[in-house]
């Protein structure tokens, strides 16, 4: 056992030096002109200070969490939750910052090469450090906790449900590795609200004054919100990305090593037909299924890096190297799968196929992983007539744009929907419970790759944003305006695949939640038609829609002021469009600073207080209704933000590259379209980035404190006394 988890920290090691390797490569390549070495340092500035501010807060309300942990649960507990908030709070710090050395490298590539392939490898090597750090930071952690607790401590060995000084009783591993996941949530839900606060608050402030009424181009140096918009593309879409899939990748490995202990529980308590031979094999798979993707993505990610002759086709490049992984961590899957199964009975956990049960359950998952996002794509794509569509009803005007969108958005929740139902429904046919938990691993067991094409997205667009500002050059900002375009499918892409796995691991969750309080001698069965779990639920599926609510309420608060400001600096300074007097760019920063860490903690409180505090009025039942609603709600309301933003985004661009005929930049269609695109900006970049990660801090967050409340709750005091 411990050479197999030599072999995953190997795996780990391996990736953070290469990610520190390309770090260290993209750092040495040339800035460029004084000017825009200039604007990248006042970007770098930007983030470091909101990024350096965030984690202060953070670092509060993790000490309070850890406090409380160590004193209802566990030392064991608290000691994970610091480990994983920290890794977690390292990959988004790095992230964050060669994001910050790599977009005036790529301007500068575009700027002497002219060469579009070579300029996609700086982009994709800056982005490939984030995806490096998600995977190989996760994974440390995730070896870390088993070397040190589960063989150090022995909590491996200890099988038998522990009662702690409160009568709370626990499987101790299970309650380990369940803090080390919570600490990766708090650091993502807070660089995912904090920063889609900052970078939507930015950008609509810059869109709606400078192209809207002031008729500039956009990123133009006159505004003085470009660089607020810039630093927001770092704290937001980098940062908070990687926080947000590195938490579902742990979240889809803890699943499936809590499940397990929970099955052999079970077994114990009822058939006793689950050999612990049998129980090591069951934990051990899903982090050697990972480590092994882990090698996959890095060998998918030097392949797009060392190849030689790259096409002008940024998608077909990005798309070969996710390819490339995903296809090596099938085929590992199957080969670690017929190792680790192939020579044991295994009856006793349904795998109704053997040895390749498990490997079925990941495969599914890796292959609706695909689907979604090729669905995102065909939403989302200006090369498909769904964007198209909304780019020709701009010319009827703006209202006819946001009309159009809001019909994609929720068109395009249906088939990734029936992708995760009929997922489902095969994992668990062939492989149970189990099965379900490895689909949510399997979809997320190349997530360095993904997150390495998602990552260069806002790199290529914070590189137009300096081409520009630099004054470039037209054929500079038509390099950069084609790798933001593909960076915006991609994202519209990386979303959808967030909110799929996130759906599936919340499930996988769940279903530990479910576990975790139930006697192991009942049937695991949580009744919908019980008044209790059904007005949790009806409760839970709205839970969604304030919490978004409050999101959009929040950016259009930051927006507002940024708005204000913009206008005034044209009022007083009218050398600022002249191009004689330059825009004060500290205050807008500023004011995106502001708005989203003051606005940030509400939505952040909602999705960590509502289950435990529901669960110590109400219980377990009240509370698991609430996931089974938010999960529901969340998954279709967050397709559907990121479709309808990506769809106006991409609609907007395919106007001004001349999709419509007769109406290109500065027509009543283009303005249409900008106001379209500025609409969809809180939805695709705030509101559904940030629901994938509710609905799991919130599962996270039920699994850990559902030991207490189902012992301790008012409910249970109340009923007890009406029924004497």
């Amino acid at each position: 056992m411990s050479g197999l988890l030599i072999v995953v920290l190997f795996a780990s090691l391996l990736a953070l030096a290469y990610g520190a390797f390309n770090f260290a490569s993209v750092k040495k390549m040339e800035e460029g002109t004084e000017k825009m070495s200039e604007i990248a340092d006042a970007i770098r500035v930007g983030a470091n200070a909101f990024i350096n501010y965030e984690y202060k807060i953070v670092l509060i309300v993790g000490i309070a969490i850890a406090i409380l942990l160590s004193i209802l649960v566990s030392w064991h507990c608290a000691i994970a939750f610091v480990m994983g908030a920290c890794l977690s709070a390292s990959a988004g710090y790095v992230g964050m910052k060669i994001a910050t050395y790599s977009n005036v490298r790529v301007s500068n590539k575009a700027r002497v090469t002219k060469n579009l392939g070579e300029t996609l490898k700086v982009a994709f090597q800056g982005g490939s450090v984030m995806g490096l750090c998600v995977g190989g930071f996760a994974l440390l952690g995730v070896v870390l906790v088993y070397l040190i607790f589960g063989l150090g401590l022995g909590q491996l060995n200890e099988l038998e449900h522990f009662t702690n000084w409160l009568g709370i009783t626990y499987i101790p591993f299970t309650m380990t590795f369940s803090g080390y996941a919570l600490g990766c949530s708090v650091i993502a839900i807070f660089n995912r609200i904090g920063g889609g606060i900052y970078t939507k608050a930015a950008d609509m402030g810059a869109d709606l004054v400078g192209k809207t009424e002031a008729n500039i181009p956009e990123d133009d140096p006159r505004n003085p919100a470009t660089i607020a918009d810039n630093v927001g593309d770092n704290v937001g879409d980098v940062a908070g990305l990687g926080s947000d899939l590195l938490e579902s990748y742990v979240g889809a490995i803890s699943s499936c090593v809590i499940l397990g202990f929970h099955l052999y529980a079970t077994s114990a308590a009822t058939t006793k037909d689950l050999s612990v031979e049998l129980l090591k094999k069951l934990y051990l798979y899903p982090v050697a299924f990972a480590g092994f993707g882990l090698v996959a993505c890095c060998i998918g990610i030097a392949s797009l890096l060392l190849k030689k002759n790259m096409s002008d086709n940024p998608h077909k490049e990005l798309n070969g190297s996710t390819y490339i992984a995903a296809g090596i961590t099938i085929a590992a899957g199957f080969v670690l799968s017929k190792i680790m199964f192939g020579n044991i009975d295994t009856s006793a956990v349904n795998f109704r196929l053997g040895y390749v049960s498990p490997f079925i359950g990941a495969t599914i998952g890796i292959l609706a992983g695909i689907l979604i996002g090729i669905f995102a794509e065909y939403y989302t794509s200006a090369d498909y007539r769904p964007t198209q569509k909304v780019s020709e009803a701009s010319v009827e005007g703006p209202a006819l744009t946001i009309t159009q969108g809001l019909a994609l958005g929720m068109k395009s929740c249906m088939l990734p929907c029936i992708v995760l139902g009929i997922g489902i429904i095969i994992a668990y046919t062939v492989s149970g419970f189990y099965g379900v938990s490895m689909s949510a691993l399997g979809m997320l067991s190349f997530v360095t790759a993904t997150v390495a094409v998602d990552t260069y997205g806002p790199i290529a667009d914070n590189a137009g944003g300096i081409a520009e500002m630099s004054e470039l050059g037209h054929e500079v900002r038509k390099i950069t305006d084609e790798l933001d375009s593909v960076g915006n499918t991609t994202a519209a892409i990386g979303k959808g695949f967030a909110i799929g796995s996130g759906g599936l691991a919340a499930l996988a969750l769940m279903i530990s939640y479910l576990f975790s309080y139930n006697d192991p001698q009942t049937p695991l069965v949580l009744n919908l038609i019980e008044p209790m779990t059904l007005a949790g639920g009806i409760i839970g599926a709205a839970i969604p829609f304030i919490f978004s609510g409050i999101l959009i309420e929040a950016v259009a608060k930051a927006a507002r002021k940024m708005v204000e400001e913009v206008r005034k600096q044209f009022r007083l300074y009218p050398g600022i469009l002249t191009g004689t007097e330059k825009p004060d760019y500290r205050t807008c920063i500023e004011i995106s600073s502001k708005g989203a860490i003051a606005e940030m903690k509400a939505p952040a409180l909602i999705a960590v207080m509502v289950p435990v505090v529901t669960g110590f009025i109400f219980g377990p039942e009240f509370v698991g209704g609430i996931l089974i609603g938010s999960t529901l709600s969340a998954i279709m309301l967050a397709i559907f933000t990121g479709n309808a933003g990506g769809a106006w985004d991409n609609g907007k661009k395919y106007i001004e590259t001349g999709g419509v005929e007769g109406h290109g930049k500065g027509s009543e269609a283009h303005k249409a379209g900008v106001i379209g695109d500025t609409v969809g900006d809180p939805l695709k970049d705030t509101v559904g980035p940030c629901l994938d990660i509710f609905i799991k801090i919130m599962a996270n967050v039920s699994l850990v404190a559902v030991s207490i409340f189902s012992k301790y709750n008012i409910w249970s005091i109340i009923s007890a006394w009406l029924n004497k």
